[in-house]
């Protein structure tokens, strides 16, 4: 499927650049491995955040009063 997107004169050089290394004779593919890429990561931060949220509830009586003492100690020292 054909779509237009908005790229820099530096982004589409740099594409130009790394599709002829490769041997090809445009970028359309560097584009779909980069998208690929990026919807794979996405997904797997979205699974991650799904099975965290998944755990509300899970931890009840002296573990939880535990893990939450635990996390104020650690967020006490983040920047």
């Amino acid at each position: 499927m054909r779509t237009t997107i908005e790229l820099t004169e530096e982004q589409r050089a740099e594409l130009l650049r790394l599709a002829a290394k490769r041997g090809l004779k445009g970028f359309s593919h560097l584009v779909q491995e980069a998208l690929d890429e990026y919807l794979r990561h996405e997904s797997k931060k979205l699974h991650l955040i799904d099975a965290a949220l998944g755990l509300k509830g899970a931890f009840q009586g002296k573990g939880a009063d535990e893990f939450e003492t635990r996390t104020q100690a650690l967020r006490s020292d983040w920047r």
